[in-house]
């Protein structure tokens, strides 16, 4: 693929017999110059270089050859593993803007990658690509977070408040953190937990585990459990919320800004998505004279915010929910963080993962907080 298409040469006619012999000798060289190359070729200064290697030098064009650790790989993904420290949003820009090309053509991020395409990366202002600044200590908390660890596969408790990677106003995430403070190069999220949810999350450190795990998470063999705390006392101990979520965004604010993306039950809409969430009663309190259920949740599907909204949508929000609990939303700072926190793993040929619930939210069921 070149960045620049050659101007098209006049095709020799051997039906037409008055050239002239300077004519005739044009026609000859064009014959033997090799203007046909095969399409992957590049000019020598635009030889591709591996999608394995790191980019060096993020301000001039760059040509990666995908190889079969990126064979399948979307488009999205295969960028924001390779261009480290740019905002997500900015990577989503870049393909819309036709700044990515695959093959020389358009893409768009949901696109598979296939061995040996050839991705074309204009060049990026360094101002916009940032390396994460973490401190040793920091860093250092992190490492002490794992909970798993083999040689293909990373397990995180991540701590409530921390995005899983940078974008959407955040410098950075747990994803990028994770990378400058293991010095490893290749570290991948397998799946996404809210920025406010503790608990576990998945990160694989070889893209055979990677796609290992997300065809679990695809068909529905890899079970994740949750705890959480809601507003009452539900009434069933053991029940299945099944009802179909749509994703929204919310009317733009006066000062233009875009609004946020929310998710509800919507029974009536094609584009609703099914959605299952089990739940089981473990304990019932109360906390600061309001009745609260201490809850175990599967979600049997994987949809944005289902267990938040599932919850909600029988009466009974989560505790510091700021989107779905219509107390929290009017002020209510009584509890100080969403209390939803991924509590287990179940992955088919691994030993169950769990992470006990963290402190803060241990000190609201035993009535302990400030």
């Amino acid at each position: 693929m070149t960045e620049h298409s050659q101007s098209p040469k006049r095709p020799a006619h051997p039906s037409k017999k008055r050239d002239t012999p300077s004519r005739q000798s044009a026609h000859q060289t064009a014959k033997r110059t090799p203007s046909k190359q095969p399409p992957s070729k590049q000019p020598p200064s635009k030889q591709p270089q591996s999608a394995d290697d790191d980019i060096l030098d993020f301000a001039k064009v760059n040509y990666l050859t995908v190889t079969r650790q990126q064979h399948d790989q979307r488009v999205d993904n295969f960028l924001l593993g390779r261009l480290k420290g740019l905002p997500r949003s900015h990577v989503y820009n870049m393909i819309r803007s036709d700044e990515i090309r695959v093959n020389g053509k358009r893409c768009k991020p949901h696109d598979k990658l296939q061995r040996n395409d050839v991705v074309r990366i204009a060049p990026i202002k360094l101002a916009t690509r940032e390396k994460p600044v973490i401190s040793p200590d920091f860093a250092q908390s992190l490492l002490e977070r794992i909970v798993y660890e083999d040689e293909g596969l990373i397990v995180l408790n991540k701590p409530s408040g921390m995005a899983v990677h940078g974008g959407s106003g955040e410098s950075f995430g747990v994803i990028e953190a994770m990378r400058e403070a293991t010095g490893k190069k290749y570290l991948e999220l397998v799946h996404r937990i809210d920025k406010d949810t503790s608990g576990l999350l998945m990160i694989a450190k070889k893209r055979s585990t990677l796609k290992t795990l997300q065809e679990h998470l695809r068909e529905k063999t890899l079970q994740k459990t949750y705890l959480c705390l809601v507003v009452g006392w539900i009434s069933s101990e053991t029940q299945t919320i099944d009802k179909p979520l749509l994703k929204y965004t919310l009317p733009a604010t006066q000062e233009g800004k875009s609004g946020e993306r929310r998710v509800k039950v919507d029974v009536k809409s094609e584009d609703s998505k099914p959605s299952q969430t089990q739940i089981n009663v473990l304990q019932k309190f109360e906390l600061n004279g309001q009745k609260v259920s201490l809850i175990e949740a599967k979600p049997l599907t994987g949809r944005t915010h289902q267990i938040r909204v599932h919850l909600a949508s029988i009466g009974h929000p989560l505790l510091g929910d700021d989107k779905y609990n219509p107390n929290v939303a009017k002020g209510d700072k009584s509890v100080r963080r969403l209390c939803l926190h991924a509590y287990q793993l179940a992955i088919p040929e691994y030993e169950t993962i769990t992470a006990e619930l963290p402190v803060d939210m241990q000190n609201l069921i035993e009535n302990q907080h400030d």
